[in-house]
């Protein structure tokens, strides 16, 4: 159970923004309002981190505008210029301070009206290390047939209070005494190419902390029309598997044995996948069945990824100009 001291420490909500000026200001009095809320109730304080990981801090102003429209210290905004979403996310947990929990969310999501309270209720309930809730997707139109048949932006949904062994930072409750006491940061490596989080969530689970889901505790997020087209849910896939095999190979890098058995696991596991991707496909094709050509590709995708992974290859899906 959660220790009576801190259950009254500080909440965080941490919320990183790279160029995204409209969605950064959409975001900041939804994420106050659930500070509010949560400090209303019977539940700690809560305040509004957010980190600008923009060299030319270009969300400054927009920041700091809203936030003295909504109440003296509910905001505050750190300039992190350093490239990459894991230093971000670091400076998010060296920013934390003292506080006792930290919420991630994306600037582009919105949270259910109490997102905030649900999380928080299930750690302190519980004591968990981390707790995770489900993001579901809204379009700003309706995707084509083919995206909607390779299930895409399909998601997972557990039963509150399952217990989880990787998770992403897009909906994520951290108890940042654990993650001082297990030696827990974002590493770096994986900045320009995702899966930081990954890694992070899965050492944080090895290392003996426990991280739960909660249902409950839904965000949303808007899918801009950019990310409606099959090159990007494809390329998604690619990097997802090239990242998680990365991941795999980061985590069985301590012992040389171990590591080049993880390497021959992604190459064959990929394979499998590509070759069992390519084998969907053509069957889609032949049997005139979208579902098959979509989640075939989808599979190959990832696949390639993951052996691509084992011969030292990097998808940088979020390299910078």
């Amino acid at each position: 159970m959660a220790n009576d001291d801190r259950s009254a420490g500080e909440v965080v909500i941490a919320v990183l923004t790279y160029r995204r000026p409209g969605d950064i200001s959409l975001a900041l009095p939804r994420l106050a309002a659930q500070a509010t809320t949560l400090a209303a109730g019977d539940r700690p304080p809560a305040t509004v981190l957010v980190i600008d990981n923009d060299p030319a801090a270009s969300a400054q102003a927009a920041v700091q505008d809203i936030a003295g429209t909504l109440g003296p210290g509910l905001v505050r905004y750190a300039h992190e210029p350093r490239p990459g979403i894991a230093a971000a996310r670091n400076r998010a947990l060296a920013d934390a301070g003292t506080a006792a929990l930290l919420a991630f969310i994306d600037d582009d999501e919105v949270p259910s009206e109490h997102w905030l309270a649900q999380l928080v209720e299930l750690q302190q309930r519980t004591g968990a290390a981390a707790v995770v809730g489900p993001v579901i997707s809204e379009y700003e139109h309706e995707p084509e047939p083919w995206i909607q048949a390779g299930r895409f932006f399909r998601r997972r949904r557990l039963a509150t209070g399952t217990p989880l062994t990787v998770a992403a930072t897009n909906n994520l409750l951290l108890d940042l005494d654990q993650v001082r006491a297990l030696g827990l940061s974002f590493d770096e490596r994986f900045g320009l190419s995702g899966g930081s989080d990954t890694l992070f969530t899965r050492q944080l689970v090895q290392r003996g902390g426990s991280m739960l889901w909660c249902d409950e505790a839904v965000v949303v997020d808007r899918v801009p029309a950019s990310r409606l087209t099959r090159g990007w849910v494809l390329r998604r896939a690619l990097r997802s598997g090239n990242s998680a095999a990365r991941v795999n190979l980061e985590l069985a890098a301590a012992a040389a044995p171990r590591l080049a058995a993880a390497r021959a696991s992604s190459l064959a596991a990929g394979s499998l996948r590509l070759l069992g991707g390519a084998a969907r496909l053509g069957a889609g094709l032949l049997t005139g069945s979208t579902a098959h050509q979509a989640m075939g590709l989808r599979t190959a995708a990832r696949g390639l990824g993951m052996a691509s992974a084992a011969f030292g290859y990097v998808y940088s899906e979020y390299r910078r100009k």
